[in-house]
């Protein structure tokens, strides 16, 4: 079990094995590697992180909590108004589009190295889908705006990015009047 609490030493850990994963890829994500970039020996990163495949799902939880966070300070502003969690969904994903982030290579990383780290992904995406679809007026709308926005990520993700701005821009407009029709 990782340690719960955050500490300097375990966020710069996280923050390198991500950083190495987006800048040199998934497969050069070692423990050498990462206790170097975090600036912390080995013994210090296995302290927090006592296997790679502990730090990897940290890695995964990390994403997921940040995501969480994120999309619930969007849907805040919109006061819980009909279709609020994927209109959320949709500014996060174009937020993301204008600062240029990229997807998270670290949840790459570890889903090449454990396929088991799928589980709780699909959970958080299948209960977020949930919680869309009651949300919404029209629930297969929800379904339709989660759906794309998968795709786009998935397409950057994988460094297929066939999809130019300006079609982004014409489906992410469309998907907004869908969601205030």
């Amino acid at each position: 079990m990782t340690d719960a609490r955050p500490t300097g030493a375990r966020q710069k850990i996280l923050a390198a094995a991500e950083e190495i994963a987006a800048t040199a890829g998934p497969a050069n994500l070692s423990l050498d590697a990462v206790a170097a970039r975090a600036g912390v020996s080995k013994g210090g990163l296995l302290y927090h992180f006592p296997s790679k495949a502990k730090l990897l799902e940290a890695v995964v939880e990390r994403f997921m909590e940040s995501f969480e966070e994120a999309l619930a300070a969007l849907e805040k502003e919109k006061n819980g108004a009909p279709n609020s969690l994927a209109d959320a969904y949709l500014d996060l994903f174009l937020r993301d589009c204008q600062v240029g982030k990229r997807p998270p290579s670290g949840l790459l990383a570890a889903l090449a190295e454990n396929p088991d780290f799928l589980a709780p992904v699909r959970r958080f995406q299948r209960a977020m889908l949930n919680r869309m679809k009651e949300n919404a007026v029209d629930p297969t709308i929800a379904v339709v705006v989660f759906l794309a926005i998968q795709g786009f990520r998935s397409l950057e993700l994988l460094n297929l990015e066939i999809v130019t701005e300006a079609e982004i821009e014409a489906a992410t407009q469309k998907m907004r009047r869908l969601l205030v029709e």
